[in-house]
């Protein structure tokens, strides 16, 4: 998931070599230094800017902390903005969670034409001169509220025989793609802003594709559409008060440089992912056990009696994900925390 950072610190000039006779002086050697890596464990929940793409945010914010490890808990295009939660550390052991989440979206469609990519970088396939009005929007709309059948955009990141069906796509290949079951807790017309576009709000979980809402909704309509604008609002546990600027955060790491302040303002803690699950607590003799990758048994009276994934504390502090099976703790992902950590996040109105 982790990208190679290729950040160069400024490089030392070499000395000069001497002239050789009738020749020219050759040109200055320079050598170049890697900046040496930190072990760095938490969530920097981007407000991920239109144009950038979700692996060079990923790079970026790692190049910022100078982590060795780091990935994204959930593509956003290019084309869309908003909520990018990026792993940094041992953090990077929890992305199942995150990806697993409910997602908000706020997205506007452009009405009229259908395009290839299902959204306005795509080339037109389908026009009408037919335009809804918000009753007819919102008569629609239930339709593709709860457990639907969605079929994905022609470019999608959906491997077909190996390939990716938008490198198939771009090659000028028509592939038939089949529909997938998703699921939508909400959608909702926001606003009209004029007579060609409607803003909509959808609340859904893992594997539903936004583009493919708006080309289905605009065919119902008989007028076709596209996305022409998208945003993610929130994923799980991470929300618009938890997300951070690209610039607001190359200042603070500046700030930080100059020792007016810590990175780590700008970290979530890596159990921020694990809100959905129960935390269970232990003491030393039990954490050394689970450490080493030893199963548990708690007894007593107080002792959990459910069986499911839990996270793992000693002493307020992350230890291990498990399996709890009747008062067993069976540790699967162990922790190891030592570096900088997120604490609170960064808090934005």
């Amino acid at each position: 998931m982790s990208d190679i950072d290729n950040d160069l610190l400024a490089p030392a000039a070499a000395p000069l070599e001497a002239v050789p006779e009738g020749g020219h002086a050759p040109r200055e050697k320079k050598k170049q230094f890697k900046r040496d890596k930190r072990d760095v464990h938490g969530w920097v929940v981007l407000d991920k800017p239109v144009g950038m793409t979700s692996t060079h945010a990923v790079s970026v914010i790692k190049r910022l902390f100078t982590a060795k490890r780091a990935g994204h808990a959930g593509t956003l295009d290019p084309l869309a903005s908003g909520c990018l939660p990026i792993a940094l550390g041992e953090a990077t052991k929890t992305v199942p969670f995150v990806q697993d989440s409910r997602k908000l979206y706020r997205f506007t469609i452009q009405w009229g034409e259908e395009r290839d990519t299902d959204d306005s970088e795509g080339k037109v396939t389908h026009s009408d001169a037919k335009r809804p009005n918000a009753d007819e929007i919102r008569a629609v709309l239930p339709n593709y509220v709860g457990t639907i059948e969605q079929i994905p955009p022609q470019y999608s990141a959906i491997k077909i025989e190996g390939e990716r069906a938008y490198d198939l796509a771009r090659d000028g290949q028509t592939v038939e793609l089949k529909a997938r079951t998703v699921d939508i807790g909400r959608l909702e017309l926001v606003e009209q802003l004029d007579v060609d576009h409607a803003v909509l709000e959808a609340e859904c979980g893992k594997g539903t594709y936004v583009r493919s809402l708006a080309r289905d909704i605009g065919r119902a309509l008989g007028c076709f559409g596209h996305v022409s604008a998208l945003r993610r609002v929130s994923v799980g546990s991470f929300t618009p008060e938890t997300m951070i600027l690209l610039e607001d955060l190359e200042a603070l790491c500046h700030r930080a440089a100059a020792g007016e302040g810590s990175l780590a303002d700008a970290l979530m803690p890596v159990e921020t992912a694990l809100d959905d699950i129960p935390a269970v607590a232990v003491d030393g003799c039990d954490a050394a056990r689970l450490q080493r990758g030893q199963a548990v048994l708690l007894r007593g009276r107080d002792a959990p009696n459910f069986r499911g994934p839990v996270y793992v504390t000693v002493k307020g502090r992350l230890l291990a994900l498990a399996e709890m099976d009747r008062g067993e703790i069976v540790p699967k992902r162990v922790f190891n925390l030592a570096g900088l950590l997120g604490s609170a996040g960064p808090k934005r109105g």
